[in-house]
């Protein structure tokens, strides 16, 4: 008999695999936008460990990328955010429970999946090397490589790069290593070089205490917030949530997963987002997703069992409940660079999922939804994508 769930140290490993993409977007929505830190961490929580229960998988809980990013770049207020994620899950419900979403799938090709699979994977080596590099919009808003430590060179070379390459050896020695798992060791040798370099009272100002988040702490978003929410928040987000969160995500997971998997479907993963957001939307936080991009940083870094899904959940559930706004101050131990090079190494995992197309027709589709997602973006990838590799199918194509 299998065991749903594990609880070792390569689940452990596996379940931080995704820092590199949560962590960044979460803060930067904390820190920009105005948004409930002990709302964000106590949903993102919640959700990792209900996924976990219900899937018996790891399943990814990500910040919606193209509404956090929109949000960090512009400041849109917390309130429109707020109303941005009762959208979604009024979207995803209706998507849902009618069906739709398994008609959706059924039109999109692989070479589509795989395209948007390769645009993901990209899209995060490139964040992870800008944080580094300390290229990243937070970074440059800061002024500074790592923003939250009080060292920002090691003589001509900047810290990032120091911290970058130490993390890359990392995860290069201990890539196949069960007894020191890659994620585990290196978000361990990250939490010391912050203790070692973090700002005077980063940790001695932390106090404990028991903090539930509030109920509708913004109050019902306005009319005014809705609309924008809608237009600038929703529509670029909701064919990336179809591609990567819904169809990639689920058919990522039955190739790791195979027949353990069987739960996470089409109509399952939309129906978990539209539940989510709901409960993101009562509770202050942000919208969230099951990004494709997520479950190969999981997978890649050891996680095979929905263990993986609570022992992540309940570090952010704990981190809400016992330090509130103050857990912000914990996060910030990471250096960005640690993050960037686990977003690197999960980004390479899920581009490497294309090694199975074989025709070059395929292989075209797959090339022009990056070539246009670095372009543009990947909802407009995936837009041209899907109608390129329908047209090359039903004209008989050759490329």
């Amino acid at each position: 008999m299998t065991i749903p769930y594990k609880f070792n140290r390569m689940e452990f490993s596996g379940s931080l695999g995704d820092l590199g993409t949560l962590l960044p977007l979460s803060i930067g929505m904390i820190m920009v936008n105005g948004v409930s830190v002990t709302g964000i961490f106590f949903t993102i929580g919640l959700f990792y460990i209900c996924a976990g229960l219900y899937f018996g998988v790891p399943v990814p809980v990500q910040p919606m990328k193209a509404i956090s990013s929109y949000a960090i770049a512009t400041g849109v207020s917390a309130s429109q955010i707020s109303g941005s994620a009762a959208l979604i899950c009024l979207l995803l419900f209706v998507i849902g429970i009618s069906g739709s979403i398994d008609l959706i799938g059924k039109i999109i090709p692989k070479s589509v999946i795989r395209g948007i699979q390769l645009s993901t994977g990209t899209l995060l080596m490139m964040q992870g090397i800008r944080l580094i590099t300390g290229q990243s919009s937070q970074q440059l808003a800061a002024g500074s490589a790592e923003p939250f430590l009080n060292i920002s060179n090691f003589g001509p070379v900047p810290v990032g790069i120091c911290f970058g390459i130490l993390g890359a050896l990392i995860i290069l020695g201990l890539m196949h290593n069960k007894k020191y798992p890659a994620a585990l060791v290196l978000i361990a040798v990250g939490s010391i070089i912050g203790l070692v370099f973090s700002k005077s009272g980063t940790i001695t100002d932390l106090s404990f205490g028991f903090h539930l988040p509030e109920l509708l702490p913004l109050g019902m978003p306005t009319q005014a917030d809705l609309v924008i929410a809608f237009f600038v928040l929703v529509l670029p987000q909701l064919p990336m949530t179809i591609g990567n969160a819904i169809i990639a995500n689920a058919d990522l997971s039955r190739e790791y997963f195979a027949e353990k998997s069987h739960k996470v479907t089409y109509k399952t993963t939309t129906l978990s987002m539209a539940f989510a957001n709901g409960v993101c939307f009562l509770l202050g936080g942000i919208p969230l997703c099951h990004g494709a991009g997520g479950l190969a940083a999981h997978y890649k870094f050891g996680a095979r069992t929905g263990g993986s899904n609570i022992i992540i959940g309940m570090i952010f559930l704990i981190s809400a409940l016992f330090l509130g706004q103050q857990a912000l101050s914990l996060v910030q131990l990471l250096p960005l660079s640690i993050l960037g090079v686990l977003l690197i190494f999960a980004g390479g995992q899920l581009g490497l999922t294309i090694l199975d197309m074989k025709m070059r027709s395929e292989m075209f589709v797959v090339v022009l939804i990056l070539s246009i997602t670095l372009c543009s973006n990947l909802s407009w990838g995936f837009a041209v994508g899907l109608i390129s590799a329908h047209v090359l199918q039903r004209g008989n194509i050759r490329i």
